[in-house]
């Protein structure tokens, strides 16, 4: 059997210029296409890749502020509480110190009442123990109550000790200023020559008095130079009277049990 190699040549060109038809006008064609398409789908799940980072990062922010929002509100919690507690034992220690305030006031109105009633008692008492004396020396004898006082002054200047009247010598000597003699009364002047006569015999000096009226010195005489003092009067009888009157009106009646 003959080739025909014209027949198989031409076959073989047609078939080439078949190839290079397809691949020029299909093959390439389709390749792009699906390239075109590779990159697209790639493209898309680049960006499905990105939206799903965004919202991994989305759900993460919001599980951050969650927990951020869980620490606050537990910790404005904690400070509410603590400035709850704070302000009641600010109010518990401001109650108490207005008891305890409130309770001093009273207790010192009370001691002021007290005082008030143990000074008018005592007051009422000085009244009634001058005019009981009064009454008592003008029936017993005619001195008056300021001559019988005087009368003890004098005799207390002539029973001082040895030590106690140089001390008061001293003083009486020392100082550049009359002595000063107080009374709760105003001294008749021949009192005041009786009680001048036993200081210069007591002293044995000539002794400057300057002679005043105190009633603080409750029916008595007092004289005092540069610092030293000596008299006598019924003050301490009614500060021993002051002394059981302020007792009784401290003692207060324990409460009885409920």
């Amino acid at each position: 059997m003959l080739i025909d190699w014209f027949t198989v040549g031409a076959q073989a060109l047609n078939f080439l210029i078949l190839v290079w038809l397809l691949k020029h006008f299909l093959y390439k064609p389709i390749l792009n296409a699906i390239d075109v398409r590779e990159k697209g789908i790639a493209a898309k799940l680049a960006d499905a890749d990105a939206k799903t980072k965004d919202a991994q990062k989305e759900h993460d922010d919001f599980d951050k502020k969650n927990r951020d929002f869980d620490q606050q509100r537990a910790a404005l919690l904690t400070k509410a509480t603590d400035d709850a507690k704070t302000e009641h034992d600010h109010l518990i220690d401001e109650a108490r110190k207005e008891a305890e305030t409130l309770r001093t006031g009273q207790a010192t109105a009370l001691r002021n009442d007290q005082a008030r009633l143990s000074k008018e008692i005592t007051r009422v008492a000085q009244d009634e123990v001058f005019a009981i004396s009064r009454k008592t020396l003008q029936d017993l004898s005619t001195a008056s109550l300021e001559e019988r006082v005087g009368a003890v002054f004098t005799r207390r200047l002539g029973e001082m000790d040895d030590k106690a009247k140089q001390t008061l010598g001293v003083a009486l000597n020392a100082s550049s200023e009359p002595a000063l003699l107080m009374s709760a009364f105003e001294m008749p002047a021949p009192q005041r020559a009786t009680i001048q006569n036993a200081l210069n015999e007591t002293f044995s000096a000539e002794i400057r008095v300057q002679f005043k009226t105190a009633p603080d010195t409750i029916c008595g005489i007092e004289l005092s130079a540069n610092g030293q003092k000596i008299g006598w009067n019924i003050a301490e009888y009614l500060t021993a009277l002051d002394q059981k009157v302020g007792e009784l009106l401290t003692a207060q009646p324990e409460p009885a049990a409920k």
